[in-house]
């Protein structure tokens, strides 16, 4: 029986999955997949311009299997890009990884761990990741859109560096 694969670490998911090419109808598209390790892959290597090595240290593998990660993603995005056809990104052997809120604070440690209220818990609530939402400051009401990804609980406000909450 073959070994199974050591699931890979993503920090970032992907808020757009389906890219086609302008101009081309939807009935008949031929999709290529590449996966959400190998969108992690990329992104890391080209997007970030991190090194191979820190990147598969980050990404919980081997830098051989970080090459071949990148080689296949690259060699699906040329394949899409020359022969006109749409990328979808999904599947893969991976886990997603969520920063900590503050610097050396882990998930469950400290004030507003576990059972505080502070997390989107399993169905959402009011402060999952959704679309739309504004960020807040407490102090002196400055308020910016919401990025999907980035809880408004950490970021700082740019003008009195109080904490922004979500509206």
């Amino acid at each position: 029986m073959p070994r199974p694969f050591i699931r890979r670490r993503v920090w970032f998911q992907p808020g757009i999955t389906y890219f086609k090419p302008a101009g081309v109808r939807l009935a008949g598209l031929v999709d290529v997949v590449i996966t959400v390790d190998e969108f992690e892959a990329i992104r890391l290597k080209d997007s970030e311009g991190m090194d191979q090595g820190k990147a598969a240290k980050k990404m919980n593998i081997s830098q051989p299997t970080f090459s071949r990660l990148l080689d296949t993603a690259r060699k699906k995005i040329a394949d899409a890009l020359v022969n006109g056809k749409a990328i979808r990104i999904e599947g893969g052997s991976y886990k997603m990884v969520q920063q900590p809120i503050q610097p050396g604070m882990g998930r469950g440690r400290g004030m507003g761990g576990r059972g505080m209220g502070r997390g989107r818990g399993r169905m959402g609530g009011p402060l999952a990741a959704g679309p739309g939402g504004v960020c807040r400051c407490t102090s002196c009401g400055y308020e910016e859109p919401q990025i999907r990804g980035q809880p408004c609980m950490s970021k700082r406000c740019p003008k009195c560096g109080a904490q922004m909450v979500r509206q």
